[in-house]
């Protein structure tokens, strides 16, 4: 387990470190779960990290902040809830270790981002290029980002609890449903239920006959009563034929697809997306998505606009100054996820 006071030193000409370049990004460390103050923490490589809360200050080194379950070292951007300016930082340590601030910031990290002790903030886990991890691992400030959007930042703030943190990402769907276990049971019935007789000369069938009738909505099949007369031949009568005709149109009928919505997620495979915006409002962001030949993805009460996603970087970034071109100055490049 990373103590607080315990830094993963790796920026490059920084006192008592040795590893340079790249490879001062790995291995990435995760650590034992730990508490604080009696919450339990579980370091854990999650990649769509984003959650609001207040900041802390402590002594660390270079633009880096402390977080008690990010890997380290990751990279994220914080934003200042209270202006709209963000920043790109490295995570190097555990913390904080007492309060349930969400991160401490190093004196140069909160310099650049122009808060104090509690200023409250956004987090959120990016891919930076190499030229800014560089920068970050050399103790020097990555370039400026694009500030967030006034309309986000106050969006951003409804979510901000009095005190602690709270997590932006959508909750994970339901996984069970409720007409499951009514399913299994209409199944189970069906397979216990008799096989239609075979049609024979040696007499008249049952008054009521029970026959297993597929659904054509296509849910569990169902058992129903058909009535057939004593009085008419078994061979000879039309009427069970027009019984089990339709039965077997359906099950051979192929289940109707739903069609392909222009800001569906994508099935493609890939590492990478070009992200052009993200909205508080769903409509709005489904009509960029369409415009885009893109997708919308949820991400807690809001909507990013994405396109992709791209096997390669250059594919991803051949798409994004397609983006840039239509106009959207803000887009990025991202990781799939």
């Amino acid at each position: 387990m990373i103590g607080g006071g315990d830094r993963l030193a790796t920026a490059e000409g920084a006192p008592g470190t040795a590893t340079l370049g790249p490879a001062a990004d790995y291995p990435i460390v995760l650590g034992d779960p730990f508490t604080v103050e009696g919450e339990l923490f579980t370091p854990t490589d999650t990649l769509n990290y984003d959650s609001v809360g207040y900041a802390g200050l402590d002594d660390g080194a270079g633009v880096t902040i402390a977080h008690r379950t990010l890997p380290l070292p990751s990279y994220a951007e914080v934003t200042s809830l209270d202006t709209g300016k963000t920043i790109l930082v490295r995570v190097e340590r555990r913390g904080p270790m007492a309060g349930k601030n969400l991160v401490s910031l190093s004196a140069a990290a909160a310099t650049q981002l122009g808060v104090g002790e509690g200023a409250a903030i956004r987090l959120r886990r990016v891919n930076p290029t190499e030229p800014e991890r560089a920068e970050l691992r050399a103790g020097r400030s990555a370039p400026e980002r694009i500030d967030t959007p006034k309309s986000l930042v106050e969006v951003l703030r409804r979510k901000l609890p009095a005190s602690g943190t709270a997590s932006l990402r959508a909750p994970a769907p339901v996984q069970a449903s409720a007409a499951a276990p009514a399913r299994s049971v209409a199944a189970a019935a069906v397979a216990a239920a008799p096989v239609a007789p075979a049609l024979a000369a040696s007499g008249p069938p049952a008054a009521v006959t029970a026959y297993p009738l597929p659904s054509l909505s296509g849910s569990a099949a169902v058992t129903r009563p058909v009535v057939v007369s004593r009085a008419e031949p078994v061979v000879t009568t039309p009427r069970p034929v027009r019984v089990v005709a339709p039965a077997v149109a359906a099950q051979s009928a192929p289940s109707p697809k739903p069609a392909p919505s222009a800001a569906a997620a994508p099935e493609a495979k890939g590492d990478f997306v070009v992200q052009a915006g993200t909205f508080a409002s769903r409509a709005n962001a489904q009509a960029l998505a369409k415009k885009l030949g893109g997708h919308v993805s949820p991400s807690g009460a809001l909507y990013r606009v994405r396109t992709g996603p791209f096997a390669t970087r250059g594919q991803a970034e051949a798409a994004l100054a397609k983006v840039r071109a239509a106009g959207y100055s803000d887009a990025r490049v991202y990781t799939a996820g």
